[in-house]
């Protein structure tokens, strides 16, 4: 498995890749026994530009891999365009689910950012949960980022 952990205008990050699919994204920093590789430095460097506001699109595999309800969830949060949000009503309806069930897909997604579960808000626009970095607040700078008006 390959790993890189960096500092970000977000807070630390760390990737870990298996052949050459990212597999997850971690804030925080990861163990200290790092095995870099040109994917994951190749990683870095778009999810810094995306963060940086350089970078609308990362393009990089990605491992998607849960169960088949999370994957439908989070198949569903990578159509959600760069900059705007869905509600978690509007994606329950949009995959016959309930609003709660996506959430918990939503809390469940091991690739936050590249699997954009920042972009699932409440009713209404409200900011609600999000399980990466400092919660709420780090969803609300990836909004940001992206342009999005809260």
């Amino acid at each position: 498995m390959a790993q890189i952990c960096f500092h970000s205008p977000i807070g630390d990050i760390s990737v870990f890749a298996i052949d050459g699919k990212i597999i997850s994204v971690d804030f925080g920093w990861g163990a200290d026994n790092e095995e870099s590789d040109s994917f994951v430095e190749a990683a870095k460097k778009q999810i810094l530009e995306y963060l940086r506001g350089e970078r609308k699109i990362i393009d990089l595999p990605i491992d998607i891999s849960g169960t088949a309800f999370q994957e439908k969830v989070w198949r569903y949060m990578l159509t959600i365009p760069y900059g705007e949000v869905r509600t978690y009503g509007e994606v329950a309806k949009a995959i016959n689910s309930s609003p709660r069930a996506v959430g918990n897909a939503c809390g469940a997604n091991h690739i936050p950012i590249l699997i954009p579960c920042h972009r699932i808000v409440g009713s209404n626009g409200k900011m609600t949960g999000y399980s990466g970095g400092e919660g709420v607040e780090t969803k609300k700078m990836l909004l940001r980022i992206e342009g999005h008006q809260l």
